[in-house]
Protein backbone atom coordinates (compact mmCIF):
# COMPACT_ATOMS: atom_id res chain seq x y z
CA UNK A 1 0.00 0.00 0.00
CA UNK A 2 1.22 3.22 -1.06
CA UNK A 3 0.66 6.65 -0.20
CA UNK A 4 -1.19 8.75 -2.49
CA UNK A 5 -0.52 12.90 -2.71
CA UNK A 6 -4.30 14.34 -1.85
CA UNK A 7 -5.12 17.52 -3.71
CA UNK A 8 -8.16 20.13 -2.40
CA UNK A 9 -9.17 22.17 -4.54
CA UNK A 10 -10.49 25.71 -2.29
CA UNK A 11 -13.15 27.67 -3.52
CA UNK A 12 -11.71 31.40 -3.84
CA UNK A 13 -12.27 33.08 -0.87
CA UNK A 14 -14.53 36.14 -1.19
CA UNK A 15 -13.39 39.21 -1.00
CA UNK A 16 -14.98 42.47 0.52
CA UNK A 17 -17.18 44.78 -1.49
CA UNK A 18 -16.71 48.57 -1.75
CA UNK A 19 -18.87 49.93 0.91
CA UNK A 20 -22.28 52.15 -0.44
CA UNK A 21 -23.43 54.92 1.35
CA UNK A 22 -26.16 54.48 3.64
CA UNK A 23 -28.57 56.92 5.67
CA UNK A 24 -31.51 56.53 7.79
CA UNK A 25 -34.72 56.31 5.44
CA UNK A 26 -36.29 59.55 4.48
CA UNK A 27 -40.72 59.33 4.76
CA UNK A 28 -42.73 60.85 2.71
CA UNK A 29 -45.44 63.25 5.00
CA UNK A 30 -49.20 63.72 3.84
CA UNK A 31 -52.50 64.05 5.39
CA UNK A 32 -55.61 62.48 4.54
CA UNK A 33 -59.09 64.32 4.30
CA UNK A 34 -60.32 63.02 7.87
CA UNK A 35 -56.95 65.01 9.44
CA UNK A 36 -54.96 61.57 9.84
CA UNK A 37 -50.83 62.71 9.14
CA UNK A 38 -49.43 59.88 6.68
CA UNK A 39 -45.68 59.29 6.54
CA UNK A 40 -45.01 56.74 3.83
CA UNK A 41 -41.28 55.02 3.29
CA UNK A 42 -40.71 52.87 0.02
CA UNK A 43 -38.27 49.86 1.18
CA UNK A 44 -37.55 48.03 -1.72
CA UNK A 45 -37.09 44.34 -1.22
CA UNK A 46 -39.27 44.88 2.37
CA UNK A 47 -42.28 42.53 1.92
CA UNK A 48 -43.45 42.58 4.70
CA UNK A 49 -45.05 45.78 5.63
CA UNK A 50 -45.09 47.64 8.91
CA UNK A 51 -47.45 50.12 9.86
CA UNK A 52 -47.33 51.81 13.42
CA UNK A 53 -50.61 54.09 14.63
CA UNK A 54 -49.66 57.00 16.61
CA UNK A 55 -52.86 58.43 18.95
CA UNK A 56 -53.29 61.02 21.43
CA UNK A 57 -54.17 58.95 24.09
CA UNK A 58 -51.51 59.46 26.76
CA UNK A 59 -51.20 58.08 30.29
CA UNK A 60 -52.02 61.61 31.73
CA UNK A 61 -55.38 61.58 29.96
CA UNK A 62 -56.57 58.68 31.97
CA UNK A 63 -59.51 59.80 34.43
CA UNK A 64 -58.72 59.81 38.15
CA UNK A 65 -58.63 56.12 39.67
CA UNK A 66 -58.41 54.67 36.42
CA UNK A 67 -54.85 54.37 35.70
CA UNK A 68 -54.35 51.52 33.31
CA UNK A 69 -57.13 52.09 31.55
CA UNK A 70 -55.08 52.80 28.17
CA UNK A 71 -53.81 49.83 28.36
CA UNK A 72 -56.91 48.00 28.64
CA UNK A 73 -58.09 50.04 25.37
CA UNK A 74 -55.28 49.31 23.62
CA UNK A 75 -55.72 45.70 24.26
CA UNK A 76 -59.19 45.85 23.38
CA UNK A 77 -58.79 46.99 19.74
CA UNK A 78 -58.05 43.09 18.97
CA UNK A 79 -60.81 42.11 20.32
CA UNK A 80 -63.78 42.71 17.71
CA UNK A 81 -65.26 45.39 16.04
CA UNK A 82 -68.79 46.53 14.84
CA UNK A 83 -68.50 43.93 12.24
CA UNK A 84 -66.44 40.99 13.29
CA UNK A 85 -66.45 39.10 16.72
CA UNK A 86 -63.40 38.88 18.61
CA UNK A 87 -62.70 35.47 16.94
CA UNK A 88 -63.84 36.45 14.04
CA UNK A 89 -61.34 39.12 13.79
CA UNK A 90 -58.14 37.12 14.97
CA UNK A 91 -59.33 34.92 12.48
CA UNK A 92 -59.66 37.45 9.63
CA UNK A 93 -55.87 38.90 10.61
CA UNK A 94 -54.57 35.37 10.34
CA UNK A 95 -55.96 34.73 7.09
CA UNK A 96 -53.77 37.85 6.28
CA UNK A 97 -51.01 36.53 7.53
CA UNK A 98 -51.00 39.65 9.96
CA UNK A 99 -50.00 40.62 13.15
CA UNK A 100 -51.28 43.05 15.35
CA UNK A 101 -50.07 44.77 18.85
CA UNK A 102 -50.69 47.48 20.67
CA UNK A 103 -49.87 49.35 24.01
CA UNK A 104 -49.95 52.27 26.15
CA UNK A 105 -47.39 54.72 27.51
CA UNK A 106 -46.43 57.96 28.50
CA UNK A 107 -47.13 59.53 25.28
CA UNK A 108 -49.80 57.40 24.13
CA UNK A 109 -51.23 55.06 22.42
CA UNK A 110 -49.37 52.89 19.98
CA UNK A 111 -50.89 50.21 17.59
CA UNK A 112 -48.31 47.91 15.14
CA UNK A 113 -49.37 45.94 12.38
CA UNK A 114 -47.18 43.85 10.08
CA UNK A 115 -48.34 42.26 7.02
CA UNK A 116 -47.28 40.87 3.71
CA UNK A 117 -47.00 43.16 1.12
CA UNK A 118 -49.71 41.56 -1.29
CA UNK A 119 -52.50 41.47 1.82
CA UNK A 120 -51.65 44.94 2.89
CA UNK A 121 -55.10 46.77 1.81
CA UNK A 122 -57.40 44.02 3.33
CA UNK A 123 -54.77 44.30 6.70
CA UNK A 124 -55.33 48.06 6.41
CA UNK A 125 -59.02 47.62 6.46
CA UNK A 126 -59.15 45.25 9.72
CA UNK A 127 -57.33 48.43 11.23
CA UNK A 128 -59.18 50.66 10.23
CA UNK A 129 -62.09 48.73 11.41
CA UNK A 130 -60.81 48.37 14.66
CA UNK A 131 -59.70 52.49 15.35
CA UNK A 132 -63.50 53.49 13.63
CA UNK A 133 -65.91 51.27 15.51
CA UNK A 134 -64.32 48.78 18.26
CA UNK A 135 -66.83 46.40 19.94
CA UNK A 136 -65.60 47.07 23.51
CA UNK A 137 -67.74 44.46 24.72
CA UNK A 138 -68.21 43.64 28.59
CA UNK A 139 -67.54 40.29 28.17
CA UNK A 140 -64.22 41.00 26.52
CA UNK A 141 -62.85 43.85 28.35
CA UNK A 142 -63.71 41.88 31.46
CA UNK A 143 -61.49 39.62 30.76
CA UNK A 144 -58.79 41.72 29.55
CA UNK A 145 -58.79 43.21 33.22
CA UNK A 146 -59.22 40.09 34.57
CA UNK A 147 -55.67 39.31 32.58
CA UNK A 148 -54.30 42.44 33.54
CA UNK A 149 -54.54 41.31 37.33
CA UNK A 150 -53.07 38.33 37.02
CA UNK A 151 -50.14 39.68 35.67
CA UNK A 152 -49.44 42.28 38.83
CA UNK A 153 -48.64 39.68 40.63
CA UNK A 154 -45.77 38.24 38.78
CA UNK A 155 -44.71 41.74 37.74
CA UNK A 156 -44.13 42.40 41.79
CA UNK A 157 -42.34 39.14 41.78
CA UNK A 158 -39.77 40.50 38.87
CA UNK A 159 -36.73 42.16 40.86
CA UNK A 160 -36.16 44.35 37.83
CA UNK A 161 -40.31 45.59 37.04
CA UNK A 162 -40.21 46.30 41.15
CA UNK A 163 -36.99 48.34 41.18
CA UNK A 164 -38.26 50.17 38.32
CA UNK A 165 -41.56 50.80 39.75
CA UNK A 166 -39.84 51.88 42.87
CA UNK A 167 -37.68 54.50 40.73
CA UNK A 168 -40.88 55.72 39.38
CA UNK A 169 -42.27 55.99 42.88
CA UNK A 170 -39.00 58.48 43.99
CA UNK A 171 -38.37 60.47 41.68
CA UNK A 172 -42.02 61.68 40.45
CA UNK A 173 -44.12 63.58 42.77
CA UNK A 174 -47.17 61.59 43.64
CA UNK A 175 -49.71 63.89 41.56
CA UNK A 176 -47.65 62.90 38.45
CA UNK A 177 -48.58 60.80 36.29
CA UNK A 178 -45.48 59.01 36.08
CA UNK A 179 -44.55 58.33 39.42
CA UNK A 180 -47.30 55.06 39.01
CA UNK A 181 -47.20 52.05 37.23
CA UNK A 182 -48.13 52.52 33.69
CA UNK A 183 -50.08 49.82 33.47
CA UNK A 184 -52.37 50.54 36.67
CA UNK A 185 -52.56 48.79 40.18
CA UNK A 186 -54.38 46.62 41.34
CA UNK A 187 -57.16 48.78 42.81
CA UNK A 188 -57.54 50.80 39.61
CA UNK A 189 -57.83 48.30 36.84
CA UNK A 190 -60.48 46.43 38.91
CA UNK A 191 -62.39 49.31 38.37
CA UNK A 192 -62.13 49.29 34.63
CA UNK A 193 -64.86 48.43 32.58
CA UNK A 194 -66.20 48.47 29.63
CA UNK A 195 -68.27 51.87 29.61
CA UNK A 196 -64.91 53.79 30.91
CA UNK A 197 -63.19 52.03 27.88
CA UNK A 198 -65.70 53.66 25.49
CA UNK A 199 -66.04 56.93 27.44
CA UNK A 200 -61.83 57.00 26.80
CA UNK A 201 -61.50 55.90 23.59
CA UNK A 202 -64.73 58.90 22.39
CA UNK A 203 -62.49 61.41 24.51
CA UNK A 204 -58.99 60.74 22.93
CA UNK A 205 -58.99 58.64 19.59
CA UNK A 206 -59.09 60.30 16.30
CA UNK A 207 -57.91 60.67 12.96
CA UNK A 208 -57.18 64.60 13.31
CA UNK A 209 -54.40 63.49 16.27
CA UNK A 210 -53.20 60.08 15.09
CA UNK A 211 -50.28 59.58 12.60
CA UNK A 212 -49.58 56.66 10.48
CA UNK A 213 -46.55 55.17 9.47
CA UNK A 214 -46.41 52.87 6.48
CA UNK A 215 -42.42 51.34 5.80
CA UNK A 216 -41.76 48.32 3.14
CA UNK A 217 -41.47 47.74 -0.52
CA UNK A 218 -44.68 49.62 -2.20
CA UNK A 219 -43.96 49.34 -5.31
CA UNK A 220 -47.03 48.65 -7.65
CA UNK A 221 -49.30 49.74 -4.39
CA UNK A 222 -51.23 52.81 -5.10
CA UNK A 223 -51.20 53.31 -1.49
CA UNK A 224 -53.44 56.89 -2.06
CA UNK A 225 -56.30 55.00 -2.79
CA UNK A 226 -55.48 51.62 -0.41
CA UNK A 227 -55.52 54.69 2.69
CA UNK A 228 -59.03 56.40 1.03
CA UNK A 229 -60.26 52.76 1.47
CA UNK A 230 -59.55 52.16 4.60
CA UNK A 231 -58.02 54.14 6.94
CA UNK A 232 -59.48 57.26 4.97
CA UNK A 233 -63.23 55.88 6.32
CA UNK A 234 -62.41 56.26 10.36
CA UNK A 235 -63.81 59.80 10.66
CA UNK A 236 -64.03 62.00 14.24
CA UNK A 237 -63.81 65.75 15.13
CA UNK A 238 -60.95 67.82 14.91
CA UNK A 239 -59.80 68.05 18.50
CA UNK A 240 -56.10 69.91 18.98
CA UNK A 241 -53.67 68.12 20.94
CA UNK A 242 -53.66 67.27 24.77
CA UNK A 243 -50.66 70.08 25.90
CA UNK A 244 -48.39 68.30 27.75
CA UNK A 245 -47.72 69.15 31.27
CA UNK A 246 -43.85 69.60 32.40
CA UNK A 247 -42.08 67.07 33.89
CA UNK A 248 -40.76 67.69 37.85
CA UNK A 249 -38.73 65.10 39.57
CA UNK A 250 -36.45 65.20 42.95
CA UNK A 251 -33.00 63.42 41.99
CA UNK A 252 -31.78 64.11 45.03
CA UNK A 253 -29.27 61.44 46.38
CA UNK A 254 -30.84 58.89 48.33
CA UNK A 255 -30.88 54.82 48.75
CA UNK A 256 -34.02 52.71 48.93
CA UNK A 257 -34.01 49.58 49.55
CA UNK A 258 -36.85 47.20 48.71
CA UNK A 259 -36.69 44.14 50.77
CA UNK A 260 -36.74 40.82 49.82
CA UNK A 261 -35.78 39.16 52.57
CA UNK A 262 -33.81 35.62 51.53
CA UNK A 263 -32.71 36.95 48.29
CA UNK A 264 -29.37 35.66 46.93
CA UNK A 265 -29.37 38.63 44.41
CA UNK A 266 -29.36 42.10 44.72
CA UNK A 267 -30.99 44.20 41.79
CA UNK A 268 -29.58 47.60 41.09
CA UNK A 269 -31.29 50.46 39.47
CA UNK A 270 -29.78 53.68 40.02
CA UNK A 271 -31.44 56.88 37.75
CA UNK A 272 -32.01 60.43 37.53
CA UNK A 273 -34.41 62.52 34.79
CA UNK A 274 -31.91 64.41 32.34
CA UNK A 275 -32.26 65.61 28.69
CA UNK A 276 -34.25 64.70 26.09
CA UNK A 277 -33.89 64.26 22.27
CA UNK A 278 -34.90 67.90 21.85
CA UNK A 279 -31.68 68.80 23.82
CA UNK A 280 -28.30 69.96 22.07
CA UNK A 281 -26.80 67.29 24.48
CA UNK A 282 -28.52 64.43 23.28
CA UNK A 283 -25.87 63.06 20.79
CA UNK A 284 -23.21 63.59 22.99
CA UNK A 285 -24.96 62.49 26.14
CA UNK A 286 -25.76 58.94 23.76
CA UNK A 287 -22.03 58.45 23.56
CA UNK A 288 -20.73 59.21 26.90
CA UNK A 289 -23.33 56.62 28.32
CA UNK A 290 -22.44 54.16 25.88
CA UNK A 291 -18.97 54.41 27.17
CA UNK A 292 -19.81 54.18 30.13
CA UNK A 293 -22.58 50.89 30.37
CA UNK A 294 -23.82 50.18 26.74
CA UNK A 295 -21.51 47.32 25.86
CA UNK A 296 -19.67 44.25 27.30
CA UNK A 297 -16.81 46.62 26.36
CA UNK A 298 -17.92 49.34 28.34
CA UNK A 299 -16.18 50.42 31.48
CA UNK A 300 -18.84 49.49 33.92
CA UNK A 301 -18.52 45.77 32.90
CA UNK A 302 -14.88 45.96 32.64
CA UNK A 303 -14.62 46.67 36.20
CA UNK A 304 -17.56 45.00 37.52
CA UNK A 305 -17.69 42.10 35.65
CA UNK A 306 -14.67 41.54 33.83
CA UNK A 307 -12.28 42.57 36.76
CA UNK A 308 -14.64 41.85 40.20
CA UNK A 309 -17.14 39.05 38.74
CA UNK A 310 -19.69 40.45 40.97
CA UNK A 311 -22.34 40.31 37.76
CA UNK A 312 -23.18 39.20 34.85
CA UNK A 313 -23.72 42.51 33.21
CA UNK A 314 -24.35 45.75 33.83
CA UNK A 315 -26.00 48.32 31.36
CA UNK A 316 -26.37 52.69 31.59
CA UNK A 317 -28.89 53.62 29.15
CA UNK A 318 -31.33 56.94 28.41
CA UNK A 319 -34.93 56.28 27.93
CA UNK A 320 -36.79 59.07 26.84
CA UNK A 321 -40.07 59.29 28.29
CA UNK A 322 -42.51 62.21 27.24
CA UNK A 323 -41.47 65.05 25.09
CA UNK A 324 -43.40 68.01 24.12
CA UNK A 325 -44.29 70.30 20.71
CA UNK A 326 -41.44 73.08 20.15
CA UNK A 327 -44.20 74.78 19.37
CA UNK A 328 -45.62 74.51 22.76
CA UNK A 329 -45.56 77.63 24.96
CA UNK A 330 -41.74 77.67 26.29
CA UNK A 331 -40.46 75.59 23.53
CA UNK A 332 -40.13 71.63 23.49
CA UNK A 333 -39.62 70.53 26.78
CA UNK A 334 -39.71 66.64 27.98
CA UNK A 335 -37.43 64.10 29.87
CA UNK A 336 -35.05 60.85 29.25
CA UNK A 337 -34.45 58.82 32.31
CA UNK A 338 -31.12 58.02 32.57
CA UNK A 339 -30.31 54.84 34.08
CA UNK A 340 -27.60 52.24 35.57
CA UNK A 341 -29.17 48.88 35.77
CA UNK A 342 -27.62 45.35 36.52
CA UNK A 343 -27.98 42.13 39.37
CA UNK A 344 -25.25 41.44 41.81
CA UNK A 345 -24.94 38.48 44.18
CA UNK A 346 -26.31 39.87 48.25
CA UNK A 347 -22.57 39.82 49.28
CA UNK A 348 -21.33 41.46 47.11
CA UNK A 349 -23.61 44.48 46.89
CA UNK A 350 -22.18 47.00 49.03
CA UNK A 351 -18.35 46.50 46.85
CA UNK A 352 -20.23 46.24 43.28
CA UNK A 353 -22.16 50.16 44.41
CA UNK A 354 -18.57 51.46 45.77
CA UNK A 355 -16.93 50.08 42.73
CA UNK A 356 -19.56 51.64 40.61
CA UNK A 357 -19.34 54.97 42.20
CA UNK A 358 -15.18 54.57 41.97
CA UNK A 359 -15.97 54.48 37.88
CA UNK A 360 -18.23 57.72 38.16
CA UNK A 361 -14.98 59.10 40.20
CA UNK A 362 -13.31 57.98 37.67
CA UNK A 363 -14.98 59.30 34.97
CA UNK A 364 -15.30 62.66 36.15
CA UNK A 365 -11.91 62.90 36.90
CA UNK A 366 -9.80 61.65 33.91
CA UNK A 367 -12.61 61.51 31.20
CA UNK A 368 -12.94 58.95 28.56
CA UNK A 369 -10.56 57.93 26.12
CA UNK A 370 -10.16 58.78 21.95
CA UNK A 371 -10.18 54.76 21.93
CA UNK A 372 -12.98 54.60 24.22
CA UNK A 373 -14.82 56.94 22.25
CA UNK A 374 -13.89 55.73 18.69
CA UNK A 375 -15.15 52.33 19.39
CA UNK A 376 -18.61 53.72 20.58
CA UNK A 377 -18.75 55.37 17.43
CA UNK A 378 -18.18 52.58 15.51
CA UNK A 379 -20.22 50.53 17.23
CA UNK A 380 -23.90 53.01 17.59
CA UNK A 381 -23.07 54.71 13.77
CA UNK A 382 -21.24 51.65 12.51
CA UNK A 383 -24.28 48.86 12.84
CA UNK A 384 -27.04 50.95 11.78
CA UNK A 385 -27.77 49.79 8.36
CA UNK A 386 -28.27 46.17 10.21
CA UNK A 387 -30.47 47.70 12.86
CA UNK A 388 -32.38 49.25 10.07
CA UNK A 389 -32.38 46.23 7.96
CA UNK A 390 -36.23 45.18 8.18
CA UNK A 391 -39.83 47.80 7.63
CA UNK A 392 -40.40 47.42 11.26
CA UNK A 393 -36.98 49.12 12.64
CA UNK A 394 -38.20 51.80 10.57
CA UNK A 395 -41.61 52.52 11.03
CA UNK A 396 -41.08 52.14 15.03
CA UNK A 397 -38.54 54.84 14.92
CA UNK A 398 -40.52 56.71 12.52
CA UNK A 399 -43.16 56.52 15.23
CA UNK A 400 -41.31 57.27 17.72
CA UNK A 401 -40.03 60.45 16.37
CA UNK A 402 -43.77 61.62 15.65
CA UNK A 403 -44.34 60.72 19.50
CA UNK A 404 -41.02 62.81 20.51
CA UNK A 405 -42.17 65.77 18.09
CA UNK A 406 -38.86 65.66 16.11
CA UNK A 407 -38.30 66.43 12.86
CA UNK A 408 -38.29 63.74 10.08
CA UNK A 409 -34.74 63.60 9.53
CA UNK A 410 -33.87 63.38 13.42
CA UNK A 411 -32.45 60.09 13.56
CA UNK A 412 -30.35 60.53 10.03
CA UNK A 413 -28.86 63.69 11.87
CA UNK A 414 -28.16 62.06 14.62
CA UNK A 415 -25.96 59.27 13.32
CA UNK A 416 -24.01 62.24 11.45
CA UNK A 417 -23.73 64.65 14.95
CA UNK A 418 -22.38 60.94 16.62
CA UNK A 419 -19.89 61.04 14.41
CA UNK A 420 -18.55 64.52 14.85
CA UNK A 421 -19.40 64.54 18.75
CA UNK A 422 -15.29 64.24 20.46
CA UNK A 423 -14.06 62.69 23.71
CA UNK A 424 -14.55 65.81 25.47
CA UNK A 425 -17.84 66.10 24.96
CA UNK A 426 -18.96 62.84 25.45
CA UNK A 427 -17.25 62.74 28.81
CA UNK A 428 -19.34 66.16 29.69
CA UNK A 429 -22.30 64.78 28.92
CA UNK A 430 -21.87 61.06 30.63
CA UNK A 431 -20.56 63.30 33.67
CA UNK A 432 -23.74 65.43 33.95
CA UNK A 433 -25.81 62.35 32.93
CA UNK A 434 -24.76 60.70 35.95
CA UNK A 435 -23.38 63.17 38.30
CA UNK A 436 -22.16 61.24 41.87
CA UNK A 437 -24.09 63.28 43.93
CA UNK A 438 -27.20 63.18 42.30
CA UNK A 439 -28.78 59.79 41.85
CA UNK A 440 -31.62 57.95 43.41
CA UNK A 441 -30.50 53.98 43.80
CA UNK A 442 -32.92 51.57 44.34
CA UNK A 443 -32.05 47.79 45.81
CA UNK A 444 -34.19 45.05 45.50
CA UNK A 445 -32.51 42.26 47.89
CA UNK A 446 -32.74 41.50 51.38
CA UNK A 447 -32.10 44.40 53.52
CA UNK A 448 -31.19 42.55 56.73
CA UNK A 449 -27.77 41.67 54.48
CA UNK A 450 -27.42 44.87 52.51
CA UNK A 451 -28.48 47.74 54.60
CA UNK A 452 -25.40 48.05 56.77
CA UNK A 453 -22.74 48.25 53.91
CA UNK A 454 -24.95 50.64 51.59
CA UNK A 455 -25.24 52.88 54.37
CA UNK A 456 -21.76 52.90 55.04
CA UNK A 457 -20.75 54.12 51.68
CA UNK A 458 -22.04 57.32 52.15
CA UNK A 459 -23.96 57.85 48.46
CA UNK A 460 -27.27 58.70 50.24
CA UNK A 461 -29.51 58.22 53.03
CA UNK A 462 -30.95 54.60 53.65
CA UNK A 463 -34.35 53.75 53.76
CA UNK A 464 -35.97 49.92 53.63
CA UNK A 465 -39.44 49.68 52.12
CA UNK A 466 -41.85 46.15 51.94
CA UNK A 467 -41.18 44.14 49.12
Amino acid sequence: MTDAAVTMDFHPRPTAGEARPWAFPAPERGALDNGLTVLRCDRPGQQVVAVEINLDAPLDAEPEGLDGIATIMARAFSEGTDKHSAEEFAAELERCGATLDAHADHPGVRISLEVPVSRLPKALGLLAEALRAPAFADSEVERLVRNRLDEIPHETANPSRRAAKQLSKELFPASSRMSRPRQGTEETVERIDAAGVRAFYEAHVRPATATAVIVGDLTGVDLDEVLADTLGTWTGDTAAPRPVPPVTADDTGRVVIVDRPGAVQTQLLIGRIGADRHDRVWPAQVLGTYCLGGTLTSRLDRVLREEKGYTYGVRAFGQVLRSSSPDAPGGATGAAMLAISGSVDTASTGPALDDLWQVLRTLAAEGLTDAERDVAVQNLVGVAPLKYETAASVASTLADQVEQFLPDDFQARLYARLAETGTVEATAAAVNAFPVDRLVTVLVGDAAQIKEPVTALGIGEVTVVTG
